[in-house]
């Protein structure tokens, strides 16, 4: 009569070599994540900006008065201005990269006007504003989770 015995040892047998064979996979896939969490990732600081802008802000509205875009790499506020802008309602188109969010503060004369932000998620947030007197406009961009890209432009509502 024939026996089983011969069938039990082989089922043993694969048992121990899946055994054997599972922490080097384990290895394996631990090594290969841990390249790929060690390989180059383009960051803000190596960033080209225009080409950036050209994505992330292709249009350019007629009658744009202050644009700008750059990298804030830490907490300071960059400022732009622009002189005589006339009274009128306008439109701030604000767009980010990186984590967080970035800060727009618009002023008038020194006297400030609004504060708007955008999430870094690459979208385009747009605030509108108001600007009750010709004057001297400035916008100063900052944010408290640098590093990151930034672009606006303030152009008149439509």
């Amino acid at each position: 009569m024939p026996s089983r015995l011969p069938l039990l040892p082989r089922a043993r047998t694969a048992a121990a070599v899946v055994r054997r064979s599972l922490p080097g996979t384990v290895v394996a896939a631990a090594l290969c994540l841990a390249v790929a969490g060690c390989s180059p990732v383009n960051s803000v600081e190596n960033a080209d900006v225009p080409k950036w802008r050209a994505t992330a802000l292709p249009s350019k509205p007629a009658g744009v008065v202050l644009q700008d875009s750059g990298k804030i790499l830490n907490r300071d506020r960059i400022v732009q201005e622009a002189a005589r802008v006339p009274a009128g309602s306008y439109v701030l188109t604000a767009v980010c990269e990186g984590t967080g969010k970035a800060f727009f503060a618009v002023s008038l004369d020194g006297k400030a006007i609004t504060e708007a932000g955008a999430a870094c998620n690459g979208r385009q947030e747009t605030t509108k504003i108001t600007l009750p007197a010709t004057g001297r406009v400035e916008i100063s961009s900052s944010s408290v989770d640098a590093p990151l890209l930034y672009a606006y432009q303030l152009a008149p509502a439509k």
